[in-house]
């Protein structure tokens, strides 16, 4: 019984945490703050995280891996179709999503500068970063595998610029979404450097 109230303590703990980031952003949450928005006490922080900097930290390291989780599902929740439909609805689920996920754009974001003097939320992101990859590769060959095809280069390299991507077209959304192009004009542009750099 223990277990599963400490275990609903930390759950409860994180999501309020990562509401309290998308209100409030990194450096204006409090600890009273996570208090309110999880129902917890603030003894209950510092048990389950060691205190709040560390919850704040899990809770971004927790939006980067539901993101890829969702790229997954994108993926294998469906006929897998072909090699460029794959990748279209990996990248509309990175993409097209922009609008919907603004919350937590913003908070990944907001996390990037606090991450540059934050030697522990450094490490989490990188951490995160690091699972993404290896999620993202594990994917790869996943597919490759059941449509019993060879992946067209490294998959470590591929994701990691599929990252990139990812990230670049984020802050250019933020600041114009309009001029953004979406997930299919992304892998048109992709198809179209292939293409001309054969």
């Amino acid at each position: 019984m223990a277990r599963t109230e400490a275990g609903g303590y930390r759950e409860r703990l994180l999501a309020g945490a990562v509401a309290c980031l998308r209100d409030k952003g990194y450096a204006r949450t409090t600890a009273r703050d996570l208090v309110a928005a999880s129902g917890t006490n603030l003894a209950s922080i510092g048990y389950h995280f060691g205190g709040k900097d560390a919850l704040l930290n899990e809770a971004i390291a927790a939006v980067f891996d539901q993101w890829v989780e969702r790229v997954e599902r994108s993926l294998f929740d469906a006929e897998l179709g072909t090699p460029r439909q794959m990748l279209e609805r990996a990248m509309a689920a990175l993409i097209d999503v922009f609008e919907e996920l603004r919350p937590e754009l913003i908070l990944c974001i907001e996390g990037y500068p606090a991450a540059l003097r934050e030697p522990v939320l450094r490490q989490k992101l990188a951490e995160a970063y690091a699972r993404t990859r290896q999620v993202g590769v594990d994917m790869i060959r996943r597919a490759a595998e059941r449509l019993g095809v060879e992946p067209p280069a490294s998959p470590e390299v591929l994701v990691s610029v599929l990252v990139a991507i990812s990230d670049g077209l984020m802050l250019q959304w933020l600041l114009d979404p309009a001029s953004t192009p979406d997930a299919r004009q992304v892998v048109d542009a992709l198809a179209a450097l292939a293409a001309f750099t054969a």
